[in-house]
């Protein structure tokens, strides 16, 4: 009897110091810190996404630069074709000084076709998107304004036939050049 007694007893010591072993080992755990390689496999996660946001952070002016003379193409070529279809003179009239542009018919300022409510009047200075780009430089033979006739056809702000036009446009230290071709208004866009 006594044997069973010293075994249960053996027993119960062993699964306590089990019990005291499992949450020593706990605590050390929830206490311990981290390894070297965990903390060496962390860096290198960090160096790699820092390698890969800094050019994207420099590019932001690129890419700013390049939608902005999308825009810009695209809003002459919805004046031209507006000017076709409705038969009657459109124009895009430039101002540097607010970095904006607006599209007019003979009766002023169009509305938006997508913004309804809105009148056509593009301000980068104002959008997010496009704050980083100027309009440095129009020329439309001397104005800042390019008309387009019921064919299409370019005309500047003096209301003669277009020779040369101009849009140059800056964002940090790199520029974009629209350039719109006389009497067919075919618009390129170059760096």
């Amino acid at each position: 009897m006594s044997s069973l007694r010293y075994r249960l007893q053996g027993r119960k010591k062993f699964k306590a110091y089990l019990a005291n072993r499992k949450s020593t080992s706990k605590m050390q755990a929830e206490r311990g810190g981290f390894t070297v390689i965990e903390i060496m496999i962390v860096m290198v996660i960090i160096v790699i996404a820092a390698t890969m946001v800094i050019p994207m952070m420099g590019s932001s002016a690129s890419m700013q630069l390049r939608s902005a003379a999308n825009i810009i193409a695209a809003d002459l070529e919805y004046a031209k074709s507006m000017a076709i279809s409705r038969q009657k003179i459109y124009a895009v009239i430039f101002n540097e000084s607010t970095e904006s542009y607006q599209i007019e018919d003979p009766n002023g300022i169009i509305n938006h076709p997508v913004k309804k409510g809105f009148q056509y009047i593009v301000n980068f200075s104002n959008d997010s998107r496009l704050n980083m780009v100027d309009i440095f430089d129009t020329d439309f033979d001397g104005t800042n304004e390019i008309k387009f006739d019921y064919l299409g056809s370019p005309y500047n702000g003096n209301d003669t036939n277009l020779n040369n036009g101009l849009i140059t446009l800056r964002a940090r230290d790199m520029s974009t050049t629209i350039t719109i071709e006389p009497v067919t208004g075919f618009i390129t866009i170059s760096d």
